[in-house]
């Protein structure tokens, strides 16, 4: 059969948000995502975001709707965008975001109450939020809140910690969100009188119900009528489309299909996309042929028959739950366990916009050692039936696995049908386990599928399948094991062998990724053990007389952890009663973009139209961590379809290296490079995929040089530190350790940070054309650095150079100094080319360039009184820097300056070192050294509670600031705020009773055990010196009274614009309507400082008032002669006075100083307090936990906007809770960055946020130094993070004492469930000690 079919090139239809695609060369290898965003014509919906490219975030989530004839039903599923292939559109109806509703014709009841419950910040992630609920609603009209939960399993926020993107959920579910708390048989809403003072006016609702739109299912988009009649009239036909390097082949037979296999064994059968996709875009693999068999009825059946049920290879993995979700609840019980296990791995594995497109013969033949299916379906004895041209024949699925990854019992011709899944039998036991980094949406670190058949009526073994997953590079079955234990009794004695048998039979080589071995072998057995645990239950429920089951503290188990949605309650304080009804200052308004996020219309960087002739740039960047550039060959690179030319350093201009400190910043590397990531040269092209593809080809020929330094170990042994060192000291150390009754001394490591703002870095550099000007868009927090920046590189004045942001994706604090440099790069570009130039990082490669948090090490010794009181602390701070300064010796110092937290240390010595290293260069994150070296003081507080037998928090109290004094640099303060926040916290909180409620869950818990902990919070606000918080604003009024503001802040997600035209609403004494915010550009507010350091409101909110004052004052005279007019009346008669209408602000900003020769000053402004309890549950035998309950009290003076701070602090916190407990970076030993993206690098999902989350603004507090008595909010929270880090170290040290081990054990950060696991030791962990195999090198380091 010819490979082009008889038809001419086919054309591709399907619809669009209503509208009609004919796509007359369509090319396979074109995602929707991209397809929805770039093409020119009809199409460009920018709406669905990019934001990671691999199914991993959700920010492209889109609808499919397709119409099956045989059951004339239409089906509504979400899907990431950004792995569909258009040519698997065909005959489909596509809804993006703008099909759900738009500000031009009706917002969807979805859009409005994201928007007006607060469920956006930066908005990037907004438009995939909407797409998953809008698709749930289509669907299930009134869902529950399991189904709810379900559908944003798989879309990340990195802004808002979730909760009131939940809370907008909520509102469209059918049972009542009521808390349920039985403490008093009340609910929380009706317990208000027992949680608040009476004389406080405080309120607890942030949005208003009342003034939603109701969901009205008859409002929706229709599917298309022609696509029905063509699924009905039309007799399928198979479909050819040829792409540039591919072609795509959908056949509608089974025969058709074996004899395109026949044809070309090597092509790839495609139906979901999720694996052959991440493969091409990812790992460089390439198809020149794909066959899609999503079409063939063959491939799509769904059998019952007596003995199981009979599943088509195509069916999508979301289908099969559903089958198997009916199935169980139709057969009785004993028939039902295998379907059981099987639906219990596939209600995590990756999120429903995965499942949705999935399918279950892709899952098993791809024969991936993470897929969560195989290990249980090959346990339980599923058979595979398989065709080819030779006829048919039916397998069992674990033959496949038989003999590891060589294995060719399925030979490249022949193709899976359908996969049969039996019942299971009477006396046959069936389980599924795995465990993640993170419970949803993550791939396994080790799963397992285990079966059990007994002979009848005993406990006598008579068929033993134990199936692992994620131990090497594909499922592996433990066959020895199996058969040893054939004929024992189900008992102590079999376990015993069964774990080291185990551990003999299954090896592990230390895998790429870094994982460590001792982990997956301890999960190996624990699972193993868990099993025998359920089995032995089982067999009490059998026959109770004969089996006891398993003692009641071994129960709780058996029970995973699941995810519900939280409950949630805000309190903070109402304005006074006299406020004036328009004045917007103190109340909870939703945020200026928030409708606009919510309907796709907000507009990004990437979203900008193209500019005529615009070019396309991808870096190409260094495989080595050191070593000197010996040649770069671009030959082959030039040679590449749509290529236009190609960058270095030597068409730099003027500046290529920047000065700001001792080291350089670098825009391109020229002789030598120092650190995997660094930028030697750019391709730029007419298309992202060309420039890409380009880069790929450019060879780069290094020399090693040395040394290479990595980790801060490295640095301290080759002396390699940014200069200067920084030392704080205090009293008198070394007198005071010789008084003190004790002494401690440990360190603790702390691993970085990936910023992961949803919106990559992004620039499109435009040249005018004339006197060199440039306009320069760019995703960044500080637009002054990067005019002064590009026009340093491109060698013209700033004034030039015109930089513009409209809003940024997210920051965190990765957008300042880096962008400026991915700025001048494509400025260069743009330069050397006389073009517009696009650089939108991919994900892969803003992880790998850009740097995050930095990597800490905290060493101390700790002197201190039997009673608790801490006389003398002397402290090491090492950070790992990477390869130029950037920020690191600031965040060294601020680390030093905040190293306090709450307490009052007499005696103290502290010093802090930047170590220079061959990594990409480390920079500010929100927190900016706080939340590293305040996690330190906290580890040797409960350090020294350990010793002393006291509880932590009698520690914390008794060594809290207490008076008014003075910090160790001698800066005054008054801590009672403080104390008000710690004490409320405990109140709110309930901690002494549930203290002893999880003292007493875990006596009677064995494998499950219960963390509190409570921490308290001083966070000081200051940037050091006067110029850095300096701002100015730009007010103009029209003629027709309305208003245009500028200032010189970015709106990144913490709600800036909104708050500022809340300003300027009260000073101006005119609704926020009449005010409209265009964008921050360098051209209307010059010299302004970066939007950082929480200070954005500060001091931008000071100068928005200065110029609404001046303009005040200027028509005072015309409102004292007609008060009763309005004000058009009077902003008229001012413009015919000849009135100037137009006022700049300014504000000095503050006065901050501090010498470090004399160690003392007054670096910071004033002081934010907090305090924040957490319970955990963790599962000791795989480490596992969850967040029970957090309740957060911050003082933060007066909030312009509750609802927005709120959103600061939840959003913070929960980054916290990825900090210290889930974001591990990982690279190889010679300084590659493992963790690229969402599938490698977990940041907190729906699934990780506490299961009751209470937030509280302390009352009546005031702040004399900021606008309107603010406090600047945006960092702080972080840190309250930690409370859930000392709530797991409190788990773990009841769990430790009750199995009577030594005291002091250190934890570090993330605390992983790896690292829980760990600490846990048991008789697991003690097989691990006598299991030594000759460990390989370790194939992750830790920085």
């Amino acid at each position: 059969m010819s490979l082009h079919g008889a038809a001419g090139p086919e054309e591709l239809i399907f619809y669009v948000n209503g509208r009609k695609i004919l796509e007359k060369n369509a090319d396979p290898e074109q995602m929707l995502l991209s397809y929805l965003r770039k093409r020119p014509f009809s199409v460009r919906l920018t709406g669905t975001k990019y934001g990671c490219g691999g199914g991993g975030c959700g920010a492209c989530t889109v609808m499919i709707s397709t119409y099956e004839p045989a059951s004339k039903k239409i089906r509504h599923y979400s899907a990431n965008a950004c792995l569909l292939p258009i040519c698997s559109l065909y005959g489909a109806a596509v809804t993006t975001v703008e099909g759900v509703g738009s500000t031009k014709t009706r917002v969807h009841p979805v859009q409005e109450r994201l928007a007006k419950c607060h469920g956006s910040q930066c908005g990037f992630c907004t438009p995939g939020m909407v797409m998953s609920i809008y698709t749930l609603l289509r669907n299930h009209p009134e869902p529950t809140s399991e189904q709810m939960i379900a559908a944003l399993a798989g879309n990340l926020c990195r802004c808002t910690g979730y909760r009131p993107i939940l809370d907008a959920c909520k509102t469209f579910c059918k049972e009542s969100v009521c808390c349920q708390r039985k403490a008093n048989g009340k609910c929380c809403l009706d317990q208000e009188d027992d949680l608040f003072d009476k004389e406080e006016k405080v309120s607890t609702r942030l949005f208003s119900t009342d003034e939603f739109q109701p969901l009205d299912p008859t409002q929706e988009l229709i599917f298309p009528p022609e696509l029905v009649r063509m699924a009905e009239n039309q007799p399928k036909r198979t479909l050819f489309f040829h792409g540039e390097r591919m072609t795509w082949i959908s056949p509608v037979s089974l025969d058709e299909l074996l004899d395109l296999k026949a044809a070309h064994p090597k092509a790839p059968l495609v139906v979901g996309n999720t694996s052959v996709g991440p493969e091409m875009k990812f790992r460089g693999v390439f198809h020149p042929i794909v066959i899609a068999p999503a079409r063939i009825p063959d491939l799509n059946v769904v059998k019952h028959m007596d003995d199981g049920l009979t599943l088509g290879a195509a069916c999508s993995l979301s289908l099969v739950k559903d089958i198997l979700t009916n199935a169980i609840s139709e057969y009785p019980e004993e028939k039902t366990k295998v379907f059981c296990a099987v639906l219990q791995q596939l209600r995590t594995l990756g999120g429903e916009q995965i499942r949705n497109v999935a399918s279950l013969g892709g899952n098993i033949i791809s024969r991936k050692s993470t897929s969560d299916l195989n290990p249980i379906l090959a346990a339980s004895n599923c058979m595979l039936n398989l065709a080819s041209r030779g006829g048919k024949r039916q397998i069992p699925l674990s033959d496949i696995f038989a003999d590891g990854v060589g294995n060719n019992t399925i030979t490249p011709e022949e193709i899976l049908v359908s996969v049969h899944i039996p019942h299971s039998r009477k006396g046959e036991y069936v389980s599924a386990f795995r465990q993640a980094p993170r419970r949803e949406n993550a791939l396994p670190i080790t799963n397992a599928g285990m079966r059990v058949l007994f002979e009848e009526g005993t406990d006598l073994i008579k068929d033993l399948s134990i199936f692992y997953g994620g131990a090497v590079s594909t499922t592996v079955c433990a066959k020895q094991t199996c058969r040893t234990l054939i004929g024992r009794h189900w008992n102590e004695q079999m376990l015993d062998e069964a774990c080291r048998l185990i551990l003999k039979e299954i090896a592990f080589p230390g895998s790429a990724s870094g994982e460590k071995v001792d982990y997956k072998k301890t999960l190996v057995v624990s699972f193993f053990y868990r099993f025998f645990l359920e089995v032995l239950q089982s067999l009490r429920t059998m026959d109770p007389c004969h089996y006891p089951g398993i003692p009641m503290e071994y129960r709780s188990v058996l029970q995973d952890f699941k995810t519900k949605i939280p409950q949630s309650i805000q309190i903070y304080q109402d304005i006074e009663p006299s406020q004036s009804p328009q004045d917007p200052v103190g109340r909870p308004i939703m945020h200026q973009s928030g409708i606009k996020h919510a309907t796709g219309e907000a507009v990004y960087i990437d979203d900008l139209p193209s500019v005529d002739g615009e070019l396309f740039l991808a870096v190409v960047t260094s495989s080595r961590a050191h070593a000197k550039i010996v040649a770069i060959d671009t030959s082959e690179a030039l040679k590449g379809p749509g290529v236009f030319d190609i960058i270095t350093a030597h068409d730099v201009p003027a500046t290529n290296e920047f000065y700001y400190s001792e080291g350089p910043e670098i825009i391109f590397a020229r002789n030598k490079v120092i650190c995997v990531g660094q930028i030697v040269c750019a391709v730029v092209a007419d298309s992202d995929v060309h420039a890409k593809q380009a880069a790929a080809k450019v060879k780069i020929e290094y020399e090693g040089l040395e040394p290479v330094i990595l980790t801060v170990e490295e640095a301290i042994k080759h002396n390699s530190f940014f200069e200067p060192k920084r030392k704080l000291e205090h009293g008198n150390v070394d007198q005071a350790f010789e008084t003190v009754d004790n002494i401690i001394e440990g360190e603790i490591h702390i691993g970085g940070q990936e910023h992961f703002y949803m919106e990559t870095q992004s620039v499109l550099a435009v040249p005018i054309g004339e006197d060199k000007e440039m306009d320069v868009y760019v995703s960044t927090q500080h637009p002054a650095i990067i005019q002064e920046m590009v026009a340093a590189s491109l060698g013209v004045p700033a004034n030039r150079i015109m930089c513009h942001v409209k809003r940024v994706g997210g920051a965190f604090g990765g957008k300042l100094l880096k962008a400026g440099l991915l700025a001048s790069v494509a400025a260069v570009a743009a330069n050397k080319t006389s073009r517009a130039v696009r650089l939108i990082l991919s994900r892969g490669d803003d992880m790998l360039i850009t740097g995050g948090r930095h990597p800490f090490i905290g060493k101390y010794k700790v002197g201190f009184m039997n009673d608790g009181r801490i006389r003398a602390v002397d402290a090491q701070y090492y950070i790992n820097g990477g390869c130029t300064p950037d920020d690191s010796v600031l965040v060294a110092e601020v680390s030093l300056l905040k190293m306090d937290n709450a307490y009052k240390i007499p005696n103290l010595r502290c010093w802090a070192y930047a170590c220079k290293t061959n990594l990409p260069s480390n920079t500010a994150f929100r927190g900016f050294g706080f939340p590293q070296s305040a996690l330190v003081t906290e580890t040797w507080i409960t350090g020294v509670a350990d010793k002393t037998g006291l509880p932590p928090e009698k520690i914390r109290e008794i060594n809290m600031y207490k008076e008014n004094e003075q910090t160790h640099f001698k800066q005054k303060l008054d801590p009672q705020n403080l104390i008000r926040c710690w004490n409320e916290c405990m109140e709110k909180s309930a901690y002494y009773s549930r203290k002893t409620a999880v003292s007493e869950f875990n006596k009677q818990n064995h494998w499950k055990k219960k963390g509190i902990a409570i921490v308290p919070m001083k966070f000081p606000f200051g940037l050091g010196t006067r110029y850095l918080s300096q701002a100015a604003a730009l007010v103009h009024i029209y003629s027709d009274g309305s208003v245009l503001l500028t200032h010189g802040g970015i709106e990144m997600g913490q709600g800036i614009h909104t708050k500022m035209i809340q300003v300027a609403s009260r000073e101006l004494n005119i609704p926020m309507s009449y005010i409209h915010f265009c964008e921050t550009s360098t051209t209307t507010v010059p010299n302004a400082c970066a939007s950082a350091g929480s200070a954005g409101t500060d001091v931008n909110g000071m100068a928005v008032k200065d110029a609404c004052q001046t303009l005040l004052k200027r028509l005072q005279p015309i409102i004292n002669k007609n008060p009763k007019g309005t004000w058009n009346d009077w902003v008229k008669e001012a413009f015919e006075q000849s009135v100037s209408l137009s006022a700049t602000g300014y504000f000095r900003g503050y006065n901050e100083n501090m010498d470090w020769e004399k160690g003392e000053g007054q670096p910071f402004t004033y002081f934010l307090y907090g305090a924040a309890c957490s319970e955990v549950e963790i599962n000791c035998l795989t480490g596992d936990h969850k967040n029970l309950r957090t309740d957060i009290v911050m003082d933060i003076g007066y909030s312009i906007n509750p609802a927005v701070d709120i959103g600061q602090i939840e959003g913070a916190f929960v980054q916290g809770i990825g900090l210290y407990t889930m974001e591990e970076l990982k690279y190889s030993p010679e300084g590659v960055l493992y963790t690229r993206g969402p599938d490698q690098y977990k940041i907190p999902a729906v699934c990780d946020i506490p299961q009751q989350f209470s937030v509280s603004l302390l009352s009546s507090s005031q702040n004399p130094y900021a606008i309107y008595a603010s406090k600047g909010i945006g960092e702080a929270g972080l840190f309250l993070g930690s409370s859930v880090f000392f709530a797991l170290r409190d788990a773990v040290t009841s769990v430790r004492n009750e199995r009577g081990l030594k005291k002091t054990f250190a934890l570090n950060s993330p605390l992983t469930a790896e690292q829980i696991r760990a600490s846990c030791a048991d008789d697991f962990t003690e097989m691990m000690k006598n299991n030594e195999s000759a460990s390989s090198t370790p194939r992750a380091i830790s920085v």
